[in-house]
């Protein structure tokens, strides 16, 4: 990863956004900036420099992770140290402004922050600068998130394996877990998700006591972080003998994420692709039982830039990946979704997920 390349870019944005520099808050974005994993530190990005702050814990740590930036030790709460050096080394405060990440500093945090700076100098609030650079993955991030698809991918063999009736939901998920971890995975992208019969029409039913029935649908949706990189999947099977009804939904839906995966190319705009999935199960009879976003990008994250949703205007560049999910949802009944990961290339689109999208009875 050239992190520098990556700070001299964001470094790029700080006039034009009317800034003197970027406090940065939020642990993706620093990892992305600099490489530091741990749980808590803070990056300043100035034109002169970077400096990486972190407590003690992280000593040897940070030191042998972070690349392009100074790194400073506090021996007391880190806030505290940042502002004192912020104070020591700011010799012309008056008319400065210091971006903040406003979705990831706490107001107790920007409320101590703004007492330890000097007179003078000003918090502002900053537009997503670190979240724009992050949206267009270079191509070792590619690789990386091909990988984390792949091993995420073998999960829902295993998943077909032990899937049947009687077994309980928690117990199908404890078995992919268990062989995400087997299989070199750091953790789950999120926790696994696998929602059966009348549960199944819950977007985010996570995996329950309940045991799996004959006679429905059970969405599974899973994911794997692997080298800091997430995956993220879903695929439907139904339970028992398939019915014409189960049947419809399920090519219905199938029909609407080829057609949005078909959509995606370079000059799009992310709320065309979702409007090709809802166009596809209007016409089905099914448009109002789509009811959230066609997808989202996935990186460092699993739910980042760009959102793939009706209105939105993001145009899609090479190198974005984003997730295709359309899914249909009967509350009460069942539901079907069917998610693969994809990356817009410069003519087009790869789907990373190798996985079959038959529609699948056990």
């Amino acid at each position: 990863m050239n992190f520098l390349a990556r700070q001299k870019k964001l470094r790029g944005q700080l006039a034009p956004a009317g800034l003197d520099g970027l406090l940065v808050s939020h642990l993706p974005n620093i990892r992305y900036l600099c490489g530091f994993t741990g749980s808590a530190g803070f990056l300043v990005v100035r034109e002169t420099g970077s400096v990486f702050f972190t407590d003690v814990r992280y000593d040897t740590q940070s030191r042998a992770e972070v690349k392009g930036a100074k790194v400073m030790i506090a021996r007391k709460a880190v806030l505290n140290a940042l502002g004192e050096w912020v104070g020591g080394h700011q010799k012309r405060s008056k008319g400065r402004t210091l971006g903040i990440e406003a979705e990831h500093l706490t107001v107790a945090e920007r409320k101590r922050l703004a007492g330890l700076l000097p007179t003078g100098l000003r918090l502002r609030s900053a537009p997503p600068l670190v979240e724009r650079l992050r949206m267009v993955k270079e191509s070792d991030e590619l690789e990386l998130i091909k990988a984390a698809v792949r091993l995420g991918a073998t999960l829902f063999e295993r998943a077909l394996e032990v899937l049947r009736p009687g077994l309980k939901e928690a117990e199908v998920a404890a078995e992919m877990e268990y062989a995400a971890r087997r299989a070199g995975a750091e953790e789950m992208s999120f926790p696994t998700i696998i929602a059966s019969g009348a549960r199944s029409a819950l977007p985010h039913g996570r995996a329950t006591d309940q045991a799996i029935a004959a006679g429905g649908f059970v969405v599974c949706d899973f994911g794997v972080i692997l080298a800091g990189y997430c995956s993220d999947q879903t695929r439907t099977v139904w339970v028992g003998a398939k019915s014409e009804e189960a049947c419809y939904a399920y090519q219905s839906v199938r029909e609407a994420q080829q057609t949005a995966i078909a959509a995606v190319r370079p000059g799009t705009t992310v709320g065309e692709v979702d409007a090709a999935a809802r166009k596809v199960l209007r016409k089905a009879g099914l448009g109002r039982y789509f009811t959230h976003s066609t997808g989202h990008g996935v990186g460092l994250e699993i739910h980042e830039a760009p959102k793939v949703a009706a209105g939105q205007t993001e145009i899609l560049r090479p190198g974005m990946v984003i997730t295709i999910e359309p899914g249909v949802y009967f509350p009460g009944k069942w539901g079907v979704r069917i998610e693969d990961m994809v990356a817009v290339t410069e003519d087009g689109c790869e789907v990373l997920t190798p996985t079959g999208k038959d529609f699948l009875a056990v």
